[in-house]
């Protein structure tokens, strides 16, 4: 079996414009997202290995918060979709990306509901 090298980024929360109901529109809503990008290793990464031959994972952050923008996405799966769009375009090493968004706004009390989409590259 090959190798395989996971980012990650756990629990970050960032508001986003999205939703259908009335209650939801008009403004931002906090989400919270966990996103894990697969990636084809390097056989070895030695302690001089340069960060061009992994990924930044400042990228995972981006595309879940600036790469967004302010548009209003109905679905929280349309979220998700453009996050591993996002990552499929910034890196061709990028091999499957899984995102888990959590609508905090949604909890009574402290439950997490929400969506898990996984991407394999196209």
């Amino acid at each position: 079996m090959a190798d395989s090298l996971y980012l990650e980024l756990a629990d970050f929360v960032h508001d986003v414009h999205t939703g259908i109901y009335s209650e939801e529109t008009g403004k931002p809503q906090p989400l919270r997202f966990t996103v894990r990008a697969r990636m084809k290793p390097l056989h070895r990464f030695d302690p001089e290995t340069p960060l061009s031959e992994s990924k930044n994972y400042m990228d995972l952050k981006f595309a879940c918060s600036d790469a967004l923008g302010d548009r209003h996405y109905k679905l929280i799966e349309s979220v998700a979709d453009h996050v591993c769009e996002t990552l499929f375009v910034q890196d061709a090493r990028i091999e499957q990306v899984e995102v888990k968004i959590v609508k905090l706004a949604l909890s009574e009390a402290g439950e997490g509901i929400g969506i898990t989409l996984t991407r394999d590259r196209p």
